[in-house]
């Protein structure tokens, strides 16, 4: 089965991530290692090697600050961002700021301090699951969808693509996660003379919440509209217990765990099981042995109280929907079917939340919350790479979720393409130049639907030079917008009365990183990837001479040289080559003992 011709469909979670692969003319979600079909979204740095997955989760606490987790609520963000402030009080590692207000993940790595970007520790998990993939294929993959929520701005669709870059992947397509879920949806019905149904898709995941209303016909997907909230998700539950619990804790104990990274993390821990437990029981019990300075800690917490905590979250969860329903101009009893994705749709009295706007019609239970996106994915992937055993017939059709302008006099947006117009898209807009013999312009890029800039998210500035010297108002430039079918934005200028029609300049996300930069990072992974393999070779070669050690023991003749190569492996510090080298000298030694041993009357 040759690599190249294959493809794989990754969902890139907040708390977990999920792989899918096309085989045998179907969507195999693909288990891990450990085989659990879903991957914690948990990266961990040790002084030996790197974990992703449960074994980072597993030695959170002990190892809490030098953990990574929740880094797609960094990823295409800046330092300053008021969410990146908010969230890092929650977090156990250090985000410090790095050049362009890009933020950086300090941990200690291999015996050095060393910082990441979001976008290498997603990689990590990228390259994980891209791993979990190949020893399930037997082969090696490149091609990749990769999905992002709805909801992720330019800037966050480019910095994900960046990271799959750097994990060693070819992304064919970044999709939107509500849509990857309605193209699962689609497959699961059984159409027949079946006519058109209107799906909303409702996902709430650990991090963000979408809402896209899609069309699905026989052979046709068209999104009609998509709204969302890109700070909603299962952590924002988690850390209101957690902020609950903190205070309890400082009550019962006067004493305040905040400034201990282990303590707020275990205490973490045990609200995420509690929340998870509160999805299937009335009440249940945050219960830690030794928290702080050796103080047990116990309290009960039952869904009135977690309903109490987060109302302010709970909320927010149905105004996406509304806005969703309106921008369609789509009453919602004329939605056919209500999907629900994502782990935290599990939550009771959001799954109530949704059932009652909707007339107590109850959401369809068919695709499963937590693969349903991998799952359109992997779909996706098989149609973009052709695979000649799928027999899938589907035109897919997105919407860009936000509004895209420039910044004209007054610092007032002008919008060039509105929020939900369908993708791919092109706007061109002239402007005139505002001074005699102008000879250049700038253009500041924007996204967000305020009518201030300042309102709005900067996505980047388009610089034009050498502009035609003509009386002010007399110049023109021909401003184009394309929007691709990934929701990426080019934005490119021309000087009309110019001949020179090269003269583009494609935007640039301000504070992005350069080709350069992200071929620094693809190379820095090839060698911490190198590393990472050295030490598990050094691990298994440590291993077996010490299980060839152990086997020794049973011949007398032999105890000396078990005693000198026990002493040898404790006291140096030795490469793998050097273990197995000495494994081979022992093997020699013991099968002539043994051989001398057999051949004697």
């Amino acid at each position: 089965m040759e690599g190249d011709m294959l493809a794989i469909g990754i969902d890139l979670g907040t708390t977990y991530s999920c792989v899918g692969v096309w085989r045998n003319g179907r969507v195999e979600i693909v288990a891990n290692d450990l085989g659990d079909r879903t991957t914690p979204s948990c990266v961990a740095f040790t002084k030996n090697d790197k974990l992703v997955g449960e074994g980072a989760n597993i030695q959170a606490a002990r190892n809490a600050s030098n953990t990574v987790f929740d880094v797609k609520r960094l990823i295409g963000r800046s330092f300053s961002d008021a969410s990146v402030k908010t969230d890092a009080k929650y977090w156990s590692f250090q985000v410090t700021e790095g050049s362009n207000d890009n933020p950086r993940i300090k941990v200690s790595y291999l015996g050095k301090e060393k910082e990441f970007s979001p976008e290498e520790i997603s990689a990590m998990v990228l390259e994980k699951m891209k791993a979990t993939a190949e020893v399930f294929l037997g082969t090696t993959i490149q091609d990749a969808v990769v999905t992002v929520p709805a909801y992720f701005n330019n800037s966050q669709r480019k910095a994900t693509k960046d990271a799959a870059t750097i994990a060693g992947l070819n992304v064919l397509r970044v999709i939107n996660e509500p849509t990857a879920a309605a193209i699962a949806y689609s497959l699961e019905r059984k159409w027949g003379n079946a006519k058109q149904s209107i799906v909303l898709v409702y996902d709430l995941g650990g991090g963000t919440l979408d809402v896209s209303l899609v069309v699905v016909k026989k052979d046709v997907l068209q999104v009609m509209a998509t709204s969302g909230d890109s700070h909603l998700g299962g952590e924002d539950f988690t850390n209101n217990m957690v902020d609950h619990f903190v205070n309890e804790f400082k009550r019962k104990n006067h004493k305040d765990i905040r400034g201990n990274k282990k303590a707020v993390r275990n205490l973490r821990n045990s609200c995420e099981k509690a929340k998870r437990m509160l999805s299937s029981q009335a009440q249940t019990v945050v219960d830690i042995e030794a928290l702080f300075e050796g103080i047990d800690f116990h309290a009960p917490i039952n869904c009135a109280l977690f309903e109490h905590l987060n109302e302010d979250l709970l909320r927010r969860c149905m105004k996406p929907v509304e806005t969703c329903l309106e921008d369609a101009k789509v009453n919602k009893v004329k939605v056919d079917d209500v999907v629900l994705v994502g782990g935290s749709t599990r939550i009771p009295r959001v799954h109530k939340l949704v059932k009652d706007f909707f007339n107590g019609k109850e959401p369809c239970q068919s695709i499963n919350a937590d693969e349903a996106v991998a799952y359109g994915a992997t779909v996706l992937a098989a149609m973009l790479t052709d695979h000649k055993k799928h027999d899938i017939h589907l035109h897919l059709i997105d919407v860009t979720p936000l509004s895209q302008g420039i910044r004209v006099k007054g610092d007032l947006m002008t919008v060039m393409i509105p929020r939900n117009t369908t993708i791919p898209a092109t706007m061109e807009y002239t402007f005139d130049t505002s001074v005699d013999n102008q000879s250049g312009m700038s253009l500041d890029v924007y996204e967000g639907e305020r009518a201030m800039t300042a309102d709005n998210s900067m996505r980047g500035r388009l610089t034009l030079s050498g502009l035609t010297l003509a009386p002010k108002g007399v110049t023109k430039v021909n401003v184009r917008f394309d929007i691709d079918e990934e929701g990426i934005l080019h934005v490119s200028a021309e000087d009309k009365k110019s001949a020179q029609k090269e003269k583009i300049t494609i935007m640039h996300d301000v504070g992005r990183f350069s080709m350069e930069e992200i071929q620094r990072m693809v190379k820095e992974a090839q060698e911490y990837k190198a590393v990472d393999e050295e030490h598990k070779n050094k691990v298994q070669a440590r291993n077996d001479i010490e299980g060839l050690l152990y086997k020794m023991c049973n011949t007398l003749k032999l105890q000396d040289a078990v005693d000198e190569a026990t002493s040898w492996l404790q006291d140096n510090e030795l490469t793998t080559s050097q273990i197995n080298d000495k494994k081979k000298e022992l093997e020699r030694i013991h099968d002539s003992t043994v051989t001398g041993q057999t051949s004697t009357p």
